[in-house]
């Protein structure tokens, strides 16, 4: 069954960590490190991009404002292709390592930065959305993100599908945590093990090497899991089931079947929607 045309079941949401080289130039990493990352702008974001287009499907793009800038046809074809573009640092910084008023301006920045390059593609939404380099979160992370007028995170795995609002404020001892509260910016949850990174890049943070086989196993088995999980609870169909791949990552070999696999299996299920990140939060309010 065409799952546009079915009643909505489970939104899954192909998201895309477009990291290029920012990371390799912000660590002073050397040129052959450096050209693993320009894999993406230059074979894997057009491959993703073709699979996506020929299967119809929208996705998310998280994008350093560094990538933004120095490939800004890559971000012209996201924009193009009617993709979401969302926040991922300047030069994928790890935000837990900064100083509060660096982490605050550097939040500041980087959307106002990718504003203006998305603008300049002719991407005509308001950047709404945010995903921490590493997933690495300081304390006050959140807090900023929110101040700063974003409407998601996409950098914690406290939930398999369901939107849930962040907390601000949690106190943590070793007698005993006390939660904070709610704040009004919503957390599309995320997990290592529907991740790309950690399959198949073990000198780069990742690993040990996996073939795509071992990974597909995964992101099917839990695709298909999700599905039953919402069929059976309609409280869970608001939720969305989100995959986080890297053009470097994905785009290689192989690998790309992985996610033409995915788009197939989820076509295949009954009342599977794929979703922008920014479609299924306004969807979860």
């Amino acid at each position: 069954m065409n799952a546009s045309a079915s009643t909505p079941i489970l939104q899954v949401a192909l998201t895309f960590d477009h990291d290029a080289i920012s990371s390799d130039v912000e660590k002073g990493h050397r040129p052959f490190d450096r050209s693993i990352g320009e894999f993406g702008p230059r074979v894997g974001l057009p491959r993703i991009l073709g699979i996506l287009a020929s299967e119809g499907v929208p996705a998310t793009f998280f994008v350093p404002v560094h990538t933004a800038l120095t490939w800004p046809e890559s971000l012209a074809a996201i924009v193009a292709g009617g993709h979401e573009v969302a926040c991922h640092g300047w030069a994928h910084e790890d935000h837990a390592a900064l100083p509060a008023e660096q982490e605050r301006d550097l939040i500041v920045r980087q959307r106002a930065g990718l504003a203006a390059a998305a603008e300049s593609a002719g991407y005509t939404a308001p950047i709404i959305g945010f995903r921490a380099p590493y997933w690495s979160l300081s304390e006050r992370t959140l807090q900023f993100v929110e101040e700063t007028g974003f409407a998601y995170d996409s950098s914690l795995a406290w939930e398999e599908t369901r939107i849930t609002p962040v907390r601000h404020g949690d106190y943590h001892t070793t007698e005993r945590s006390t939660l904070g509260a709610h704040g009004t910016l919503l957390e599309a949850p995320i997990s290592h093990w529907l991740d790309d990174w950690p399959w198949f890049e073990p000198g780069r943070g990742g690993g040990p090497a996996s073939p795509p086989s071992a990974f597909a196993e995964v992101a099917l088995a839990e695709l298909r899991l999700a599905h039953a999980r919402a069929a059976a609870d309609p409280t869970l169909r608001s939720g969305v089931l989100t995959y986080t791949f890297h053009p470097e990552c994905i785009g290689r070999g192989s690998r790309a079947e992985v996610l033409e696999a995915i788009i197939a299996a989820g076509k295949a299920l009954d009342g599977v929607h794929f979703v922008r990140l920014d479609a299924a939060v306004h969807a979860a309010k």
